[in-house]
């Protein structure tokens, strides 16, 4: 038998998260390009930064045939070019961040598989940020969500901490993942020792 899916966050109805999804403005467009295998993770934070920005829209594929840039188009993703995100304030128009969505093998193949997005120029975000997500082994420090990092970058772009709401559903998500696993399998996996 299978469990009832809330059609607008996917997430079981037991665990529904619509109540805690903020809806929020921003001056930032945020183009969210999603690997197709991100789109049935059980911790989807792209769809709850698409369901949380009234100014986002996630599109999910391989290849993506939207013309890109338009001038003020940035693609959020580190390299050895990418700019100091706090470049971008005070530009004549809000920024467009298009902000690939998967593993980082899967966000480069993504790159790799759209010259156009790789040839964005491209913006960092600060250092010695730190994940909120819990119940994954980070590739490196600094490695976020999408979620965390779209959140990090409007916070550095349009001030600190105004949109933090867009965190609470994570955060609800990630303690009923602990909740599931149990805090001694959590503990035994996933805390530094």
């Amino acid at each position: 038998m299978r469990r009832s899916v809330c059609e607008r966050c996917s997430r079981p109805q037991s665990h529904c998260l619509c109540d805690l999804i903020p809806s929020m403005d921003s001056h930032t467009r945020v183009l969210i390009l999603q690997h197709p295998d991100e789109v049935a993770h059980a911790l989807n934070t792209a769809r709850l930064a698409a369901l949380g920005l009234r100014n986002a829209t996630l599109q999910v594929g391989e290849r993506f045939e939207e013309a890109l840039d338009d001038g003020a188009t940035w693609l959020l993703f580190p390299g050895e070019q990418a700019v100091p995100l706090a470049e971008l304030v005070g530009l004549p128009r809000p920024p467009r961040l298009v902000v690939p969505d998967g593993t980082w093998r899967k966000a480069r193949k993504l790159l790799h598989l759209n010259p156009p997005l790789a040839a964005l120029p491209r913006v960092r975000l600060p250092d010695g940020l730190v994940s909120r997500y819990r119940v994954r082994k980070a590739p490196a420090p600094g490695a976020l969500s999408t979620l965390e990092a779209i959140v990090a970058a409007l916070n550095a772009l349009e001030g600190a901490g105004r949109f933090d709401a867009l965190l609470k559903p994570f955060d609800a998500l990630i303690e009923g993942q602990i909740a599931a696993m149990g805090e001694a399998t959590y503990r035994r996996n996933h805390e530094p020792g």
